[in-house]
Formats: structure tokens, C-alpha cells, sequence
């Protein structure tokens, strides 16, 4: 059964014991704030620099695929030029521009 149908049905006894739906929409709400804090105090999430502690964490991560990016543009140049320069010097050699020992 997934989360939110046992929820509903949980809710849904409940009611049906004589609970105010409003009453469990409150206390359902309050356990899912509860739920969030404890996540981000796990974290190390739950204190006034965390969202400047997130947008540092984003900038880095964005610096990161960056330089990643860079990289991989980098790799294939050199490596493009690389063959290049291996056919012109084949070529050269097959037309008989530079001579090769035997």
C-alpha cells in the first residue's frame, strides 16, 4: 500500500471513531513540519545560514559540471588534432613528402 492511501485510510478510521476531520488534517500537518525539521536538523540543515549554506552548495556544484564540461571540450580538441596530425603525417609520407627509413 503506498504512503498516502494508508494515510487516508488511517484518516478515514479515525473519522469514523468521531475524530473532526479538521482535527486530523491539523495533526497530520503538524506531524509532516515535525518530519521536515528533524530531516534537515539530520542534515545539518536547521540553522539561519542554511539557506545561504544551499545556494554556496549550488554555485559549487554549477562550478563543478563547469570545469567537468571544460574538460571533456578540452580532451576532445587535443585529441582531434591530434588524429590530424597523425593522418597529415601519413599522408606525407604516403605522397612521399618526408622520407622514411627502411
Amino acid at each position: 500500500m503506498t504512503e498516502p492511501l494508508v494515510l487516508a485510510q488511517l484518516i478515514a478510521q479515525a473519522q469514523n471513531q468521531g475524530a473532526d476531520l479538521a482535527t486530523l488534517r491539523g495533526l497530520v500537518e503538524q506531524a509532516g513540519e515535525l518530519a521536515a525539521q528533524r530531516a534537515l536538523a539530520r542534515l545539518g540543515l536547521d540553522d539561519a545560514q542554511a539557506g545561504h549554506d544551499m545556494g554556496e552548495l549550488r554555485e559549487l556544484l554549477a562550478a563543478w559540471r563547469d570545469a567537468r564540461r571544460t574538460l571533456w571540450r578540452a580532451f576532445a580538441s587535443w585529441a582531434g588534432r591530434v588524429a590530424a596530425a597523425v593522418l597529415l603525417a601519413g599522408a606525407a609520407i604516403k605522397v612521399g613528402f618526408v622520407d622514411m627509413p627502411r
